[in-house]
C-alpha cells in the first residue's frame, strides 16, 4: 500500500500512550504496494512484549464512508472470520483523526502471501468466501460499492483520450454491454450482501504449517485482509473479481480450469450458486474484469503524488476481459 502521508515515530508516540491501551509505539514503517491510502505496520511493546498492528490513513475514503468498512471488519471478526479486528481508543472509538485526515489501526494477520497460488490455495479462498458472504448476512449497515457501475460511467470519459480505437470500441461496448446486464431483472434478483470486491492475492495470507516454507501443500489461510473497496453488492460479483486473480492460467489472461474448479467446488460447498447465478457467470466475469481495467487505467494516467507508489499495468485487465468476452 502506498504511502501519501508520511509517518515518523515520533509524529504517533504520544498519541498511541494517551489514547490507546496497545502499548508504547516502538516503530513504524511504510508498506509498499497498493495505490490507495497510506498504510504502516506499527509495533509495540506492552508489559515486555512485542505486538503488531496496521495504522492506515485514508486518502480518498471519506470519514462519512468509513465506518462501514471499518464495523464490517469487526462484525465479521467477531464471528471468527480471519480478518483485522479494528481498534478501539480509550473512548471506545475506531476511527480517528490524524495529520487532519481519517485513520484506524487494526490487528496484523499472521502469515505470508501466496503469489502463484496452486488449486488447494484456490479452494482454501474460495471457502473462507463463502463463509465470509454468509458470515456478513446480519451485518445491517448498506453502503454500495464506489466502484461499480456509476463510477465506470463517470471514469471511462476521462480516460478516453489515452486509448487508441481498438481499446476505445472494447471499452464502451463493454460498458454497454454492463448497462444493459445491470438494468435487468435477472441482476436484480441476485443475491447480495457485504462483499470484499478486491479479494486479489496480495490481500491473502497463508500461514505455512509445513517445516519447510516453501513447502504450499499444507498451508491454511491466515486471513483475508484491505477491506476498504467492500461494499453491498452482489456476491456473484465478489467472486468474478476473486476468481479474476486467482484461478489465472500461466498466460496471465485466462482462466486455469484445474484452479478454477477448486475454486468454485470450495465455495459451493458451503455456498451452492442459484440457477440465476449460474446463468449470469460470463458477464459478471467481464464486470470484474471491466472494473479492474476501468480503475488501472485511472490511477495509470491520472495518477496522484505518492512515496514507494508504482501504478499498476492497466493492459493486464485489458487483456482478461478479452479473454472472458469470449467465453
Amino acid at each position: 500500500m502506498a504511502v501519501f502521508t508520511p509517518i515518523e515515530l515520533e509524529d504517533i508516540s504520544q498519541w498511541i500512550t494517551q489514547d490507546f491501551d496497545i502499548g508504547q509505539a516502538h516503530a513504524i514503517r511504510g508498506i509498499h504496494g497498493g495505490i490507495e491510502n497510506s498504510n504502516f505496520f506499527l509495533d509495540t511493546i506492552k508489559d515486555g512484549k512485542k505486538h503488531e498492528y496496521v495504522l492506515t490513513i485514508f486518502e480518498r475514503l471519506t470519514a462519512a464512508q468509513l465506518p462501514f468498512y471499518l464495523e464490517l471488519m469487526r462484525h465479521l471478526a467477531n464471528k471468527g472470520a480471519p480478518v483485522p479486528k479494528p481498534i478501539e481508543n480509550k473512548h471506545g472509538e475506531i476511527l480517528f483523526t490524524l495529520k487532519g485526515k481519517p485513520a484506524a489501526i487494526v490487528t496484523k494477520l499472521p502469515g505470508l502471501s501466496r503469489l502463484q497460488p496452486e488449486a488447494n490455495h484456490c479452494a482454501l479462498v474460495g471457502e473462507m468466501l463463502a463463509k465470509m458472504h454468509l458470515a456478513g448476512k446480519d451485518f445491517p449497515k448498506v453502503q454500495e460499492n464506489l466502484r461499480s457501475l456509476a463510477w465506470w460511467q463517470k471514469t471511462i470519459p476521462q480516460v478516453l483520450a489515452h486509448l487508441n480505437t481498438s481499446q476505445k470500441e472494447l471499452i464502451t461496448h463493454e460498458l454497454k454491454t454492463q448497462e444493459e446486464f445491470f438494468a435487468s431483472g435477472v441482476y436484480d434478483g441476485l443475491p447480495q450482501g457485504a462483499s470484499h470486491c478486491d479479494l486479489f492475492r496480495d490481500n491473502v495470507l497463508f500461514d505455512p504449517k509445513g517445516t519447510d516454507a516453501s513447502d504450499v501443500s499444507e498451508d491454511q489461510l491466515g486471513g483475508f485482509f484491505d477491506f476498504y473497496f467492500a461494499g453491498t453488492d452482489k456476491w456473484l460479483f465478489d467472486i468474478a473479481v476473486t476468481a479474476n486473480d486467482w484461478c489465472l492460467a500461466d498466460n496471465k489472461q485466462d482462466l486455469d480450469p484445474m484452479r478454477l474448479d477448486a475454486f468454485m467446488k470450495a465455495y459451493q460447498s458451503v455456498r451452492p450458486l442459484t440457477k440465476e447465478e449460474q446463468a449470469s457467470w460470463p458477464l459478471m466475469l467481464r464486470a470484474a474484469a471491466l472494473r479492474f481495467w476501468v480503475s488501472r487505467l485511472w490511477d495509470f494516467y491520472l495518477p496522484r503524488d505518492a512515496q514507494m507508489l508504482t501504478p499498476h499495468d492497466p493492459t493486464h485487465f485489458e487483456h482478461i476481459l478479452l479473454s472472458r468476452r469470449s467465453l
